[in-house]
């Protein structure tokens, strides 16, 4: 039974006492200097002429960090340079200091803080060491030979298959169990052969294909129907050389002994799922060479066959060998979404494939799934794939206004609702209706659009059938209405030239004119703009809270939109609300922003003493109860405040202050 041992590495205090044989400034003269590839040439003439293992350690640690497949922990290196070929156990004492690591690499190595990872001292280090083939022979059959004797260790072995994760005493673990057969790939050696074999002789039962599972393109859906709990059923030797695409072991494999080329894993996959769905070609040209194979065999999660992880993934020399095949379905469904792989690839914008597909007679492009409806041309609109539409739409099946069943979108409506530019263009010659609404919210392309989109708005309004009046069925919202909020000031510039927009239009919903939304939100460009129009009235209130554009600025404390609305003598600064008599000053003095509330005072008709309807409160016991020291010092100076009044809450804090002798004695109260 062998033994790690876990050892905690203080990067910052190790980088601190070791003195590296190339300092900062002698490496930094190197970089500026025009002799870089002699002193790199140099550092590892020293390099390889130091005593002892020094030279040994360094060149294997260059090695590692030069052609490892992500960056190494310190930990994890350490680990690594500790396993001796051919032995069953670790030992402890093989396990190198980090300092003694640094030392011996002279310099050409350093530690990232906090990451802890090791890296090359400089990018034209790298460059240099792949320009000079034989100063590290046979690279990744090394990395391969130890990952595989370090998961072949009897205390790896005994591990539990159920554990979702590497033990911290093992740091090598999750690397060698990913990234192994990578290497092997590109340095296959008749050494790593054997333990690779050894390896996949009952690798359901080992941690590594569990690891594998588990980390092995992190993110993708089918880690959703993964049991924590199980172990990795099924996912044998010959599911782990094709996931991995180790051609040689897989061939040895089949001669070592019978398999079931159809058996399914815990993920429901064939070896041929794998092999295809990762994009190994001669693994799948194998794989389909065998007697039996079932080349249509979908998963038992998703119900996707070879072809569709294929189409997905853009493997088009996989698809091609797929689609020569007679007994293989390009047009079927999956049981997940009812989406074929021509709307995957769509999506995806895999050209090539697409192209593929289109060739086949039995292929239906214009098929849209059975979830959302949608088919390949509004998967590949809404992604903006350019060349992928302008393959569909060079199809008579194709339906280039077709709406999807559960947004009602057409392909204009997710092209313009992303910005893509030249699919929309490429939409717009083709004969839709660009005004179309969609089922989900009642929006048009162009309302869609002018969510930030300038170059889709513009194309949109060259149209001369396109209306960008029209307002949104469920709120009743014009596109000036969506681009105003947003403060989209471009947007907003090009509707306010048209003579078909009202920019004072209030919305159905909570009858809010352009101007009111993007008071509230402070885009001062956009309220600049509406001001200077003479048919937006500025002191609108909306109807649904009775609030006029300059309560949401006060509310929301956008002095510069305030100023410019007090600068209008057509507004009135003392108007409240309708759902709580509410003033500006009141909104401002709750919410704290003293700079607004100084704006209002300065306003003649604006009342500090009024109280609202609901609460019976002055600005003063608003900015009182929320705290607003500054607030209340303000009002407090103000001759007409009333220090008598009060609420039934906060009455006692004017009280208080009331009593107060002077002004100084009464900022003290505060």
């Amino acid at each position: 039974m062998c033994r790690f041992l876990l050892v905690s590495i203080n990067i910052e205090a190790i980088l601190g006492e070791v003195t590296i044989g190339l300092r900062r400034k002698k490496l930094e003269e190197m970089v500026r200097g025009n002799g870089l590839s002699d002193a790199y040439t140099a550092t590892l003439a020293r390099l390889k002429g130091q005593k002892g293992n020094k030279s040994v350690l360094g060149l294997k640690v260059l090695k590692w960090v030069l052609h490892s497949q992500r960056p190494l922990r310190a930990e994890e290196l350490c680990h690594a340079l500790a396993v001796e070929m051919g032995s069953r156990d670790l030992d402890q004492k093989n396990i190198p200091a980090l300092r003694t690591l640094l030392s011996s690499c002279l310099g050409l190595v350093t530690v990232e803080v906090p990451s802890s990872t090791v890296r090359l001292v400089h990018f034209t280090l790298q460059e240099h060491l792949l320009s000079n083939s034989t100063l590290l022979p046979s690279p990744h059959s090394t990395i391969a030979e130890v990952c595989l004797t370090y998961l072949n260790f009897g205390c790896v072995r005994d591990l539990s298959p159920t554990l979702n994760w590497a033990p911290s005493i093992m740091p090598l673990l999750e690397y060698a169990s990913l990234y192994w057969g990578k290497h092997a790939r590109m340095g296959m050696a008749e050494r790593v052969k054997m333990l690779a074999l050894r390896l996949l002789g009952r690798f359901d039962e080992h941690i590594s294909s569990r690891l594998l599972l588990l980390y092995h393109n992190k993110g993708e859906h089918w880690r959703l129907y993964f049991d924590w709990r199980a172990r990795s059923t099924g996912f044998t030797g010959l599911h782990g050389a094709a996931f991995l695409g180790t051609l040689e072991i897989l061939a040895t494999l089949f001669e070592m002994k019978e398999w079931d080329i159809n058996a399914i894993d815990c993920k429901g996959n064939t070896a041929l799922t794998w092999a295809a769905r990762n994009g190994h070609e001669e693994v799948v040209e194998m794989l389909l060479g065998r007697d039996g194979v079932n080349p249509d065999q979908a998963d038992t999660h998703c119900g996707r066959t070879p072809l569709f992880w294929a189409a997905e993934k853009g493997h088009e020399g996989i698809v091609k060998m797929l689609l020569e095949r007679e007994d293989v379905n390009p047009d079927q469904a999956d049981t997940d979404y009812g989406r074929t792989p021509i709307s995957w690839a769509a999506e995806k914008g895999h050209e090539g494939v697409v192209e593929m597909l289109l060739e086949r007679e039995d292929v239906n492009p214009g098929r849209a799934d059975t979830k959302h409806g949608r088919t390949p041309m509004l998967w590949a609109a809404e992604s903006g794939h350019e060349e992928v539409v302008k393959l569909l739409l060079g199809r008579e099946d194709v339906n280039p206004d077709q709406a999807d069943t559960h947004y009602g979108r057409t392909a204009l409506s997710w092209a313009a609702a992303n910005g893509h530019e030249e699919v929309v263009k490429m939409l717009l010659q083709e004969d839709i209706n660009p005004n179309q609404v969609d089922t989900w919210r009642g929006q048009t392309p162009i309302s869609l659009a002018a969510n930030g989109h300038e170059g889709v708005v513009k194309l949109l309004l060259g149209r001369e059938d396109v209306n960008p009046g029209q307002a949104d069925t469920d709120y009743g919202r014009t596109p000036i209405s969506w681009a105003a909020e947003k403060g989209h000031e471009g947007v907003v510039k090009m509707l306010l030239e048209r003579e078909d927009v009202d920019p004072d239009q209030a919305d159905t919903y909570y009858g809010r004119t352009p101007i009111s939304w993007a008071t509230e939100k402070g885009h001062g460009g956009v309220v600049k703009m509406l001001l200077e129009r003479e048919d937006v009235n500025p002191g609108r209130a909306d109807t649904k809270h009775g609030r006029t554009p300059i309560l949401w600025a006060a509310e929301s404390g956008h002095g510069g939109v305030v100023k410019m609305l007090l600068g209008r003598g057509d507004l009135n600064p003392n108007q409240a609300d309708t759902d709580y008599r509410r003033t500006p000053i009141s909104w401002a003095a709750e919410k704290g922003h003293v700079s607004v509330v100084m704006m209002l005072l300065e306003c003649g008709d604006v009342n500090p003493c009024r109280e609202d309807i609901k609460f019976s409160r002055a600005p003063i016991l608003w900015g009182a109860e929320s705290g607003h020291k500054g607030v209340v010092k303000i009002l407090l100076g103000r001759e007409k405040i009333n220090l008598d009044q009060s609420d039934t809450d906060y009455g006692h804090m004017l009280l208080s202050l009331a009593q107060c002798r002077n002004a100084e004695e009464r900022s003290a109260c505060l």
